[in-house]
């Protein structure tokens, strides 16, 4: 039987609704057919076929990505789809023991593209949800992802924060009209736990929803490795892995950021663990022109955490020289067997391209260097198999000799 769309519709050209019936939710301009009149950025559409069968439901875009796919079904896009999608997500988590975990209180429950819900992140602190939508579509159903949020007493929450702003103008949406603040109670001034680690999370003025919780299991994992070792968190943000190395031993960590306020905030995070900022020195930085400055031999363990330095293709180039020139002047200065982890967190940057840029760095530094491990993003932040995209966090663990 025949379907009526639910939604305006937008047609796909002949033979370019493969990539959507292998289910990947992205449909870009090029593929479009023709389109009903009217639609504007945020709308929710039926996308069919060139001879008008449909293949699913999503919110329009701006950019070259037309679409970004929620359902490859004829599906009804309100409070009910919403709490049916975070129930799948919250039942992951549950399945990876980041629920009900005495041990850490933070986890992230939606994860975009991951979950089923292009464009939204979900951050779970305790009894708050950090909500963040990064399209227009997102934003303007807002609302009923609060009402969905409500109704699964099994997250307790008792705060909701909308943290949507910032992320809507660093995703080029800077005509999308939305105000940060809380859509449920307020304030609760909680402390998280992570891996018995306490943190002072600040949604409010941080980076992204908080805390960067995609770094955890790779915090952890510097925390095994850190006893009786002199450690560098460069471009360090509100400290997390120094506190993770010191609660493993370490002898002291330095911690670096260009950001007054993410120093602070590292002082207070390392008092609030029982740890001294005064033995353990935070510093206000520009990163690149501390690693020039350092000592040979001054740390036997580096962490290189920075920023997107390719938030976008077309930066790519600029942004693998950056890459480069900051692990290989690292490589260069840290001990004899020292442990270096290097990330990046560019979607525009590979995982193949990355570890290509590290070795190219190495045999500029003129050190022999092994990768002992390599890292990704947790599985709170999980990829859809018909989305590899998703994979952006990449890092490697490399013994320097």
């Amino acid at each position: 039987m025949e379907q009526t769309p639910l939604y305006p519709v937008i047609r796909l050209n002949p033979n370019k609704d493969e990539a959507i019936r292998r289910f990947h939710p992205w449909v870009f301009s090029g593929a479009i057919h023709d389109a009903a009149q009217g639609l504007q950025a945020g709308d929710t559409v039926t996308v069919t076929d060139y001879n008008g069968e449909i293949l699913g439901t999503g919110f329009c875009e701006s950019d070259s990505i037309a679409v970004k796919m929620l359902s490859f079904d004829n599906r009804k896009i309100d409070e009910w789809f919403f709490l049916d999608r975070l129930n799948q997500a919250y039942a992951v988590r549950k399945a990876m023991g980041l629920t009900d975990n005495p041990h850490t209180n933070c986890f992230r429950l939606v994860h975009s593209e991951g979950d089923g819900l292009a464009g939204l992140i979900v951050d779970i602190y305790g009894h708050t949800a950090v909500v963040q939508a990064q399209t227009e579509g997102m934003a303007l159903h807002l609302k009923e992802i609060v009402r969905a949020l409500k109704l699964m007493p099994e997250l307790g929450l008792q705060a909701i924060y909308n943290k949507s702003a910032e992320a809507m103008q660093r995703m080029g949406k800077e005509d999308a009209i939305i105000e940060d603040g809380y859509l449920l109670g307020n304030q609760l001034n909680e402390l998280i736990l992570e891996n018995d680690c306490r943190y002072h999370p600040n949604w409010e003025e941080g980076q992204k929803t908080g805390f960067f919780l995609d770094q955890r299991e790779n915090r952890e994992l510097v925390r095994r490795f850190a006893q009786g070792k002199t450690v560098l968190n460069a471009f360090g943000y509100t400290g997390g892995f120094s506190v993770a190395a010191l609660k493993g031993g370490a002898h002291r960590a330095i911690t670096v950021d260009a950001s007054k306020k993410a120093i602070a905030a590292a002082e207070a995070n390392l008092e609030l663990n029982g740890f001294s900022k005064e033995e353990n020195a935070c510093h206000v930085a520009d990163m690149k022109e501390y690693v020039t400055q350092m000592r040979e031999g001054a740390f036997d363990l580096i962490i290189l955490d920075p920023p997107a330095f390719a938030k976008r293709h077309q930066d790519r180039h600029r942004g693998l020289g950056g890459y480069k020139f900051i692990n290989m002047e690292a490589i260069k200065r840290i001990a004899k067997g020292g442990l270096l982890f290097t990330f990046s967190c560019s979607q525009a940057v590979d995982k193949a391209t990355f570890q290509g840029i590290v070795t190219a760095a190495s045999i500029e530094a003129k050190r022999n260097v092994r990768i002992i491990d390599q890292l990704t993003q947790p599985a709170d932040h999980p990829i859809n198999i018909f989305h590899p995209e998703g994979a952006y966090l990449k890092g490697l663990m490399l013994f320097v000799e």
